[in-house]
């Protein structure tokens, strides 16, 4: 089922790193980019005991390539120090390498040869509405999730579960990220509880009953395997205030209600968190696609408590403020963070983006758009 819908990512010239989660189609993709590359996969276990045992073994048969060939490395991470060869055929042999990763672990633990700047890093994201055209429908985003090997399974609901089954053991286990692996598993549903939230470790670590160490440990296994990803807080030098915690997101809505086993009527009550965490997704997504701006941060005055915007796009000099809201209905006070951060210097424009069907302009500089136009601003860029 992925296959039949083209992605928005397009390859850099030259060398590059891929990486994305496990299921983002990342090998599909390849064999259709790069149909003529030589392929080595590193899930062959053949193939991974070879290169394991005998290294020398993978530089012959490059060696054996001709020059200017395209080589493709699938899950690079199983043995970083490959790299140094790899990064000796590109010199030598001016082959080009595509090495695709579902996680940046080992290799930023090992401190490994990153080819030093000889390849660039590039990130394949879950599906995005744009490119399921007709095929996208918001109720199965927020549900089962936008990752396409979920999209393309008969169960999804099934399919979701043994993901986060394949996950523990091919991620975690096998590449021995955790020595704790029951307590890992136990911190995941926790962990998952602070989807869209203001990250506290100390909290998280009360709540999941283990050390605040461990749980920053935790944090940072679910960052490298690419399950979760942190939108810092702005921080305007013109003000002085204590810093404030980053958000903590998970990559899909059907992860989060996977790993918490939430039943359709629990998700209900949850559907905000969902929303604003796909969006946020989404916006990632376009960032690294289409180059939307440069940071994605959220934002709240220094003098209050409950008053803050979702997300503040910052691209050069420019701004534009991002208010997300799963109602249906437009109130007043959901422009309380917009009318807040008016002030800003460089800020463009401040949307509100929700689930009804009108475009309003509440109120003078405020946008409120439903879902639709916001994609299309989305794709637009915002320009």
């Amino acid at each position: 089922m992925a296959a039949t819908f083209p992605r928005l990512f397009a390859p850099p010239k030259g060398s590059y790193f891929l990486f994305g989660p496990r299921g983002t189609g990342k090998s599909t993709w390849l064999a259709r980019i790069h149909p003529d590359a030589h392929w080595i996969d590193l899930l062959d276990e053949g193939r991974y005991q070879t290169y394991l045992v005998q290294p020398a073994t993978f530089s012959a048969e490059l060696d054996a390539l001709p020059n200017r060939t395209a080589v493709v490395v699938d899950e690079i991470q199983r043995l970083p120090n490959l790299l140094n060869t790899v990064h000796q055929k590109i010199e030598a042999k001016r082959l080009r390498f595509v090495l695709s990763g579902s996680s940046a672990r080992k290799l930023r633990r090992s401190g490994v040869n990153l080819l030093a700047g000889r390849a660039t890093r590039r990130d394949l994201h879950p599906f995005v509405p744009e490119e399921l055209g007709t095929s996208f429908r918001l109720r199965d985003a927020l549900t089962t999730g936008m990752l396409p090997v979920i999209h393309g399974a008969e169960d999804r609901g099934e399919a979701l579960a043994g993901y986060v089954r394949m996950y523990l053991k091919e991620e975690i286990q096998a590449e021995a990220a955790t020595r704790n692996l029951p307590g890992f598993a136990r911190f995941l549903p926790t962990a998952a509880l602070f989807h869209a939230q203001m990250l506290n470790t100390a909290a998280l670590a009360r709540d999941a009953g283990v050390a605040r160490t461990t749980v920053q440990g935790y944090l940072q296994i679910l960052d490298d395997t690419l399950f979760t990803f942190q939108v810092p807080a702005y921080e305007t030098r013109l003000r002085v205030r204590e810093k404030r915690h980053p958000k903590l997101y998970w990559i899909d809505p059907g992860l989060v209600r996977a790993v918490l086993g939430m039943r359709d009527e629990e998700a209900l009550h949850a559907e905000g968190s969902l929303f604003e965490g796909w969006i946020a997704q989404l916006l990632r997504a376009y960032r690294d696609y289409r180059g939307i701006c440069d940071d994605i941060n959220w934002w709240a005055p220094a003098e209050a408590k409950t008053t803050e915007v979702d997300f503040l796009l910052k691209r050069g000099r420019r701004f534009v403020a991002i208010e997300v809201k799963c109602s249906q209905r437009w109130r007043p006070e959901f422009g309380k963070g917009l009318r807040a951060i008016e002030g800003l210097r460089g800020l463009e424009r401040r949307i509100v983006v929700y689930r009804g069907k009108q475009v309003l302009r509440p109120e003078p500089r405020i946008e409120v758009l439903p879902l639709e136009n916001f994609l299309e601003e989305l794709q637009r860029g915002f320009g």
